[in-house]
């Protein structure tokens, strides 16, 4: 018998099974803090994500410049661990971003931050002329 049909259709594509998806979403739950607040990361300089988050290319970020500070988030919010996400990532940076952000991740990373954070969803599209 089939697994009933996941709420979250958007975390499945052609890859990825329902039972998969919901692992996924699940591993990414576990990884939230309870609130936005505890994002406590830097909001300037530059960045060095240790090997377990980024194990080949780019390790060095500056959250100086808007692409790269992206790229940054990007890569910890799809590899980082609870303790990364607090130490690396800032609530405001993340909600300024997010408009755009959520475009560049995985529709499971953004099903579950928005659903545990809802704010995300109200924040104003960012001024790319200010950085």
């Amino acid at each position: 018998m089939p697994p009933p049909p996941s709420s979250h259709t958007g975390c499945i594509d052609a890859t990825i099974t329902a039972p998969r998806a919901e692992v996924l979403r699940d591993r990414y739950r576990s990884r939230l803090p309870e609130r936005l607040q505890e994002l406590a990361g830097p909001v300037e300089g530059d960045v060095d994500l240790p090997l377990p988050i980024v194990w080949s290319g780019r390790t060095s970020y500056s959250l100086d410049r808007p692409k790269s500070r992206v790229t940054l988030y990007r890569t910890v919010l799809a590899e980082g661990q609870s303790e990364d996400l607090v130490g690396l990532l800032h609530h405001r940076l993340l909600t300024e971003q997010w408009p755009v952000l959520r475009s560049l991740i995985s529709p499971c990373i953004r099903e579950v931050w928005e659903d545990a954070f809802p704010e995300l969803l109200r924040t104003a599209p960012t001024d790319t002329t200010a950085a």
